[in-house]
């Protein structure tokens, strides 16, 4: 009997008698609204323990060999898909014209709906090769003298009647698709290149009149993670006047991005800056879109992560005790306000 009287005594929460404890209205009424508190607090701490957050670290970048996938949605309003091409050029040296990998055209009429659809690589005027905007000044020189001089033949004649008849129309053209380049720093551009300059001379009637207005819907350099923001979705550029050349310089930095189950997304994070360049009469060259790109050395570790789940009973018990203790104190002072007020009534009522 000894041992549970000792224990007895270190009881820190004795019980009173039932005919001792007194239920009233204004306890009935703290209890009910400590309740929703508690309830709604755990809640609030149920949806915290289970929401992740993200860390970030940094590391040098040790991946060699791979691709960099370069995914491409824009539209140009006022350019037709026959004269568009992407054209692609890194430090490496190697040099692509036309790229005809992955990437599609929708021809659009002058609403933006959709007319066609037809794969790049059929859409180029086929003696371009000897012909390219890059070849030199030379063909800039003389390109006046020989185009009096110059025979087309009946496929490039019906090329050229096809394009002016799309350009009176107002059609424009979307390009959408991924490019597999090289992990490198280089460019690639969208432009009228792909064109000889003699076609291009004759549909254009010069460099002044191509409109390289463009929408850019994604532009982005790998899978999407949640979260990722690519500044350049959504970009509008119209000319109303003068045309030009736009020029985007685009910083890649690597990114792996790791799921709270541990799976691996590797991507590409990137930020811009962009530049307009007016087209002059005396410029030899013709209006683009360039995205000049380079790679960061450093790569940078996403991390999802949760709270613990003794840090979520912590929080808990320090959240569910505190409201219980002090809606314990609100229904004391509370009751005996109220017992303040009821005690003079009673003694008048005595008297």
């Amino acid at each position: 009997m000894g041992i549970k009287q000792a224990l007895k005594s270190l009881d820190a929460f004795p019980r009173a008698e039932d005919h001792l404890l007194q239920k009233t209205q204004s306890g009935a009424l703290v209890s009910i609204v400590g309740l929703a508190i508690m309830a709604t607090l755990f809640l609030h701490e149920l949806k915290y323990y289970l929401t992740t957050y993200t860390v970030h670290q940094m590391s040098v970048d040790l991946t060699r060999g791979e691709t960099l996938p370069i995914h491409i949605n824009m539209t140009f309003p006022s350019l037709p898909c026959d004269v568009l091409s992407v054209d692609a050029i890194d430090m490496s040296g190697k040099h692509e014209v036309d790229l005809d990998t992955n990437i599609w055209k929708l021809r659009l009429n002058n609403y933006g709906h959709i007319i066609g659809t037809e794969y790049l690589s059929d859409l180029v005027e086929k003696e371009h090769t000897t012909h390219n905007h890059d070849e030199g000044d030379n063909h800039q020189d003389h390109s006046e003298e020989k185009t009096h001089g110059h025979t087309f033949d009946q496929d490039a004649e019906k090329m050229i009647k096809k394009v002016k008849q799309a350009l009176a129309n107002g059609e424009g053209c979307r390009v959408y698709g991924v490019l597999d380049v090289q992990r490198v720093a280089g460019n690639f551009h969208i432009s009228v290149h792909g064109l000889s300059i003699f076609a291009a001379q004759m549909i254009f009637d010069g460099a002044m009149h191509v409109n390289v207005s463009h929408i850019i819907h994604d532009l982005s350099f790998g899978p999407k993670y949640p979260g990722l923001h690519n500044p350049l979705d959504g970009t509008e550029r119209i000319l109303h006047s003068a045309s030009g050349t736009f020029k985007y310089y685009i910083k890649i930095v690597p990114t792996e991005y790791r799921y709270i189950w541990k799976e691996v997304l590797p991507t590409n994070q990137f930020s811009v800056t962009e530049y307009f360049s007016p087209m002059t009469e005396f410029q030899r060259t013709w209006p683009a879109v360039y995205f000049m790109y380079d790679l960061s050395p450093i790569t940078v570790t996403i991390k999802e992560e949760r709270h613990s789940f003794l840090h979520f009973i912590t929080r808990l018990c320090a959240v569910l005790g505190g409201t219980f203790a002090l809606t314990g104190m609100l229904d004391r002072w509370m009751y005996r306000i109220i017992e303040a007020f009821s005690k003079p009534d009673s003694r008048s009522i005595r008297r």
